[in-house]
């Protein structure tokens, strides 16, 4: 299979990204994981608020500087969609790792929701948004 063909996929597109975030994840380079999104991304990520475009993207990223070394994501139970030549949506669970400042490690499992579009260079995530498991269903008090 060609370059251009494997690419081409939703598994290929999916792999491309998480080894780009993982990449910059490993260094925790606010600027480096906010290059894996759209200039337009949408985060939905673990502190208030909603991260609209790659500035504010990297923003939330460097608001953990001095908190998080490096950080590493990887997703199971994924679902992948073709939306388009171009989109993908992947659906399923994220488990992170992260060393600490003081060097403790944590782990974590969320919901996640991505949205890969391709742009000239590479894939990126257009939308991003994780959340907690919970623990009943929410139904209101």
């Amino acid at each position: 299979m060609s370059m251009a063909a494997d690419i081409a996929t939703p598994e290929a597109a999916l792999a491309q990204v998480l080894a780009d975030w993982n990449q910059a994840g490993a260094r925790w380079s606010a600027g480096a994981l906010a290059a894996t999104y759209t200039e337009d991304g949408l985060l939905f990520g673990g502190r208030p608020g909603h991260c609209v475009g790659r500035e504010a993207i990297r923003g939330y990223f460097a608001s953990y500087d001095g908190v998080i070394l490096s950080g590493a994501m990887a997703l199971s139970e994924t679902v992948l969609r073709s939306l388009g030549e171009g989109c993908v949506l992947a659906q399923g669970m994220v488990d992170f790792a992260f060393t600490l400042a003081g060097g403790q490690r944590t782990r974590s499992t969320l919901r996640a929701t991505l949205v890969l579009r391709r742009e000239a260079d590479r894939w990126r995530i257009a939308d991003h948004h994780f959340s907690t498991i919970p623990a009943a269903p929410p139904l209101g008090d």
